[in-house]
């Protein structure tokens, strides 16, 4: 379940899918004895719609287990709904860290990232670089206040100050208003807590503005290997970001992303969400055999205590509260001179073990974990 048609369609969509696909065909198709079969639906970024096609799955199509689910407010509306039916959720394209805070679910586990995790990674570094005062521009949703709000703590506790903040819609077309109000502020960043194709339209429109050249900087919180592509090298140079995933990494994640884009039509390079559906969707299908049983609840267990291992994750632990400590790589977009080949588009300037990218268990306060720990 995902956004088919609307502004994360590039990020998540069809491609997401062929992804979780491929982790079906690499486990073999078959569980516990029975054939797997991937449901696909667009959520069209209405929670509504969402949780009434989930109802629908768990209840009349006795769905096992529900992926992807794009989309913060969404998610935390679904994982409500599925916490109540015992159905197991596995997040990759919803950010919010409340999932394994105080919404945790003991049958919903999060892969590929958090706000937190992008918070300290791109504030931490951005801090480091002289970085002192932000103003945000913020999705006006779930996911864009958890990422001001997780920033705004790390900018605080670095010595930093938050100038102020403005709300915008989803899908807005028009950044005027927000960036004006921005450049007033002074704050040498400008934050930008939005997510897909509004990010391609705030960073674009910034530079209408004369942002940059003015002297502040833009600070991308949530930034795709597919944002730089539709920027292109020219538009998106310099930029820093935070992603658990980059598929020049490895042979292993190069070989995986070449049999990704000969399924995909070859336009976008996959990104951590398609990669960590990918991940999650695998991890979910060994728990179920490892168990013997399709009880979410036992599933669940096992996915906890099993290592996740794949093509670019080896030995990463899945938390009591259902995070993934994926490692975390700060990288920055290369110049068209520095780019060699087709998609070669970042340059990795540090990597973040998960225990320390992601919070401490012990300050999320998930209600279904007894004893918190890191």
């Amino acid at each position: 379940m995902n956004d088919q048609s609307g502004v994360y369609e590039d990020i998540t969509g069809a491609k997401a899918v062929e992804a979780a696909r491929m982790a079906v065909e690499d486990f073999g198709g078959k569980v516990l004895g029975k054939k797997i079969e991937v449901l696909v639906a667009n959520h069209q970024n209405k929670t509504d719609i969402a949780t009434s096609i989930a109802r629908k799955w768990v209840d009349v199509d006795h769905v096992d287990a529900i992926a992807d689910v794009t989309g913060s407010g969404v998610a935390l509306a679904v994982n409500e709904l599925l916490r109540d039916r015992n159905t197991v959720m596995i997040v990759a394209s919803a950010a919010t860290s409340d999932l394994t805070g105080k919404a945790c679910s003991p049958t919903t586990v999060q892969f590929a990232y958090d706000t937190y995790s992008l918070a300290k990674s791109t504030a931490t570094e951005i801090l480091k670089q002289g970085g002192d005062t932000w103003f945000f521009i913020t999705a006006d949703y779930a996911f864009g206040h958890a990422l001001e709000r997780d920033t705004s703590a790390f900018v605080e506790k670095g010595g930093g100050k938050v100038l102020g903040s403005v709300r915008a819609p989803l899908g807005t077309s028009d950044y005027s208003s927000f960036l004006l109000q921005a450049q007033a502020s002074k704050a040498k960043i400008i934050g930008l807590a939005t997510a897909g194709g509004d990010t391609i339209t705030a960073i674009k429109q910034s530079a209408e503005f004369g942002i940059q050249g003015g002297g502040q900087r833009l600070g991308g919180l949530l930034i795709y290997i597919n944002d730089v592509e539709a920027l292109g090298l020219n538009g998106a140079q310099g930029l820093m970001l935070t992603t658990s995933f980059y598929w020049d990494l490895t042979d292993e994640t190069r070989a995986w992303t070449k049999r990704f884009l000969d399924r995909t039509g070859g336009q976008r390079p996959p990104n951590m969400l398609q990669v960590g559906l990918y991940s999650g969707v695998l991890h979910y299908l060994k728990s179920v055999e490892a168990a013997g049983t399709r009880d979410a609840k036992a599933v669940s267990k096992k996915m906890r205590e099993l290592p996740v291992n794949d093509f670019y994750n080896k030995q990463v632990k899945l938390r009591d509260d259902g995070r993934v400590l994926h490692e975390m790589y700060l990288v920055q977009v290369k110049s068209p001179a520095e780019s060699k080949y087709r998609f070669d588009d970042y340059k990795v300037l540090s990597k973040l073990a998960g225990a320390d990218a992601y919070r401490p268990m012990s300050e999320g306060g998930c209600p279904s974990v007894a004893q918190p720990q890191r």
